[in-house]
């Protein structure tokens, strides 16, 4: 029995996808058709290293990144520089209808597997491509990272303090929230339509088109009056109650009473129901009047005597969490927003779950991300390779396993 056959219920166990993705976005976008139950097939590089099985920290040998964020998938190695090895792809595509790929543009064109070429030997195919800059425009060469993607887009310009800037962000807003989600979403539009017209599409995702796109209201506001925000000056950035306030003890409560009834509820918990009108004020001066009592206030106990008075009152008042604690939390683990996935060895690893959840079933992740190679020859047996033929091609290096897992 095939290990995708865990699947056979989930929403997505009909979709079979080649993932030639590395690092965050591409495999991030894989991980969460995998937990929706795509069969998801990694091709890798016999002799140059996705980077993120090599970002610590390790578990083992193993990197506890790579094995989350490739968990559900297998693993065959193609060596794309040889003939053979584009013939295996081009054989994998009569199959394998959706695929995922986020070299430099133009990469895929020169192995050969560009869209149009792909698209003639499977016309269902829909094919994502996953870019910084997108596949047009001046800067579709250009390298770029997350933190260059928000900057371009304007994020990065009021997200910060006055005294100190703009901050990097902790989490990966325009891989992730740009580059992984958008690529989800338009691959199952593209699904949607193929089932009404049984034509493929090509998908063209730039991380900082959709960096852009993220700036909802703050763009809708500059568009409408010509005026840039500006850093801790909107009612959102900072510009007012909505914002983090350190406590007695170093640590940090965060306040989201925008609305009056929370406002309300703040201002009567703290005691200072003369400070409710300024705290809705729509000049900047008094709501920054209101916010800096805030500043006093919090300051004058430690975070969890803050939590214990605010466990009842709905303000919208909640304490900055490291993610020792989250995981500990109980709205988290009442969410089973936790699983236990298998390593390689069989070793029951824990890592966070999906956030999708579909009422009256639940589905298990498949195992943590393969070993380099771990599926090639069960791969290359299912596309019809005899034992010889397989071995002839390892031996030319055109695909490879690893010696040690058992397949």
């Amino acid at each position: 029995m095939k290990w995708w056959f865990l699947y056979m219920a989930a929403p997505l166990s009909s979709l079979k996808i080649l993932d030639f993705s590395t690092l965050l976005p591409g495999p991030c976008a894989t991980m969460m058709l995998a937990d929706m139950g795509a069969q998801v097939l990694r091709i890798e590089s016999p002799t140059r290293t996705d980077l993120l099985r090599v970002v610590p920290p390790m578990v083992g040998e193993v990197s506890a990144s790579h094995a989350y964020l490739n968990r559900g998938k297998r693993s065959l190695t193609l060596d794309l520089k040889q003939p053979q090895a584009i013939d295996i792809v081009r054989k994998l595509i009569l199959e394998y209808d959706i695929l995922v790929e986020q070299f430099r543009p133009g990469v895929m064109q020169r192995l050969g597997l560009d869209y149009e070429t792909l698209k003639a030997i499977n016309p269902r195919l829909i094919y994502c491509s996953i870019t910084g800059y997108g596949q047009s425009g001046p800067y579709r060469d250009r390298p770029g990272h997350d933190i260059n993607y928000l900057a371009l887009a304007g994020v990065s310009s009021y997200s910060g303090r006055v005294e100190s800037g703009p901050a990097p962000f902790g989490v990966q807003t325009a891989d992730v929230a740009g580059g992984s989600h958008h690529a989800v979403m338009g691959i199952l539009a593209a699904v949607v339509q193929r089932q009404l017209n049984d034509e493929g599409r090509r998908i063209d995702i730039s991380m900082s088109d959709a960096a852009l796109s993220m700036n909802h209201m703050a763009m809708a506001g500059y568009l409408a009056t010509g005026e840039d925000p500006q850093l801790e000056a909107e009612i959102l950035n900072g510009g007012g109650c909505y914002d983090y306030y350190r406590t007695q003890d170093g640590r940090y409560l965060s306040v989201g009473a925008l609305e009056p009834q929370f406002a309300e509820a703040l201002c009567r918990t703290l005691e200072i129901p003369h400070m409710l009108a300024l705290m809705l004020s729509p000049r900047e001066q008094d709501r920054q009047a209101s916010k800096q009592k805030l500043v006093e206030i919090f300051l004058g106990k430690t975070l969890a005597e803050w939590e214990r008075i605010f466990a009842s009152v709905d303000a919208c008042v909640e304490p900055v969490l490291t993610l020792s604690e989250a995981e500990k939390h109980p709205h988290f683990n009442g969410r089973e927003m936790f699983c236990q996935v298998s390593d390689a060895e069989g070793v029951s690893r824990k890592q966070l779950a999906s956030p999708i959840k579909f009422e009256g079933d639940a589905f298990v992740p498949g195992r943590a991300g393969a070993a380099l190679g771990q599926h090639s020859r069960e791969v290359l047996t299912e596309l019809g390779f005899s034992d010889d033929e397989i071995n002839a091609l390892m031996e030319q290096g055109v695909a490879s396993s690893p010696k040690r897992l058992s397949q």
